[in-house]
């Protein structure tokens, strides 16, 4: 396996509630606390940020911060690529989702002819844009910026020039053809989606493993399906927000928790399917918010036990 290298991004300003910045302390902390040397033995690069944004007066309501946001993912595209090319594994631990679409580029900027399989654990589907985003939050709309996909049919806001233009260069990140292919894009856990996003899922036939579909048909079963659907893939990223778990069983320590999520045994089991490829180059943790967390760290407990486990059975 390649060495790790940590790419650490408290950037939050692409989410609607303040504090996922504080995420990778918190799984530090939670390390720290069961004296694991995780963070110690791994080496590190910190990306610069814009979380001081937050004071500014919201200007493109129908994608709040999008300028900034398209600054914050061309430094974590830039540091990603730079990873890759020293023949790292980037493990990226960020703030808000937002971030993914920095790291799929990074990826693919690293990979230009490479077919790119994505593994989406979360729940929701980030599918929106700025025209069709009822929040205008835009750690809703990384897969559709990797994508390139307006979904204009679908359209409820008017954006102004600035707006549009910012979005542009969010698509255009890394490289100006869309990242991967929908049918190497596979969902699991997703369960709160709007009817724009639904839209695409339909059209795009994009796979969505749910949280009931994998215990009624069996873990393994899903797992070795989606595996061979990604078989011709020729590298694999797989994104974990941690609001794919359960709320009421894990923690609300996130920004958007949803009910009926996945156990954290589950994830693992997920995470590590793919590991076992070989094919995994890149992986990202996301959107511990430890400021909304109702049972003290537990959120960002539980993110570093997957994050520890999964490690360690990839070594």
């Amino acid at each position: 396996m390649k060495n790790i290298r940590l790419i650490k991004n408290r950037s939050d300003i692409g989410a609607g509630t303040r504090g996922a910045d504080m995420g990778i302390d918190a799984m530090e902390i939670a390390a720290i606390n069961i004296e694991n040397d995780f963070f110690n033995r791994i080496p590190a690069v910190n990306v610069k940020t814009h979380n001081e944004t937050i004071y500014n007066k919201v200007t493109q309501s129908f994608a709040k911060r999008i300028g900034f946001v398209v600054e914050q993912c061309n430094r974590i595209a830039n540091t990603v690529q730079e990873v890759l090319q020293n023949k790292e594994f980037p493990l990226v631990l960020s703030g808000d989702h937002s971030s993914a679409l920095g790291t799929i580029s990074g990826f693919k900027a690293a990979n230009p002819n490479a077919k790119l399989g994505i593994v989406w654990i979360d729940a929701h589907a980030d599918l929106h844009s700025p025209y069709t985003s009822p929040s205008g939050n835009v750690h809703g709309m990384p897969l559709a910026a990797a994508l390139q996909e307006d979904n204009m049919d679908m359209r409820i806001n008017a954006l102004d020039k600035d707006t549009i233009n910012s979005w542009n260069q969010l698509k255009n990140i890394g490289t100006t053809a869309p990242k991967f292919l929908p049918e190497h894009l596979i969902y699991f856990g997703v369960r709160d989606t709007q009817a724009a996003e639904n839209a695409l899922i339909e059209t795009k036939n994009i796979k969505n493993y749910a949280v009931s579909e994998m215990r009624y048909r069996g873990i393994d079963v899903c797992l070795k399906e989606a595996t061979e659907k990604l078989s011709e893939c020729d590298a694999i990223y797989i994104t974990f927000d941690v609001d794919s778990l359960d709320c009421d069983y894990v923690s609300r320590g996130t920004g958007t928790p949803v009910s009926f999520g996945f156990r954290p045994d589950e994830i693992k089991h997920i995470i590590t399917a793919f590991l076992k490829t070989d094919k995994v180059e890149c992986m990202e943790f996301t959107e511990v918010n430890p400021l909304l967390d109702n049972k003290a760290n537990k959120m960002a407990e539980t993110a570093f036990d997957v994050l520890n486990a999964c490690f360690n059975d990839f070594k």
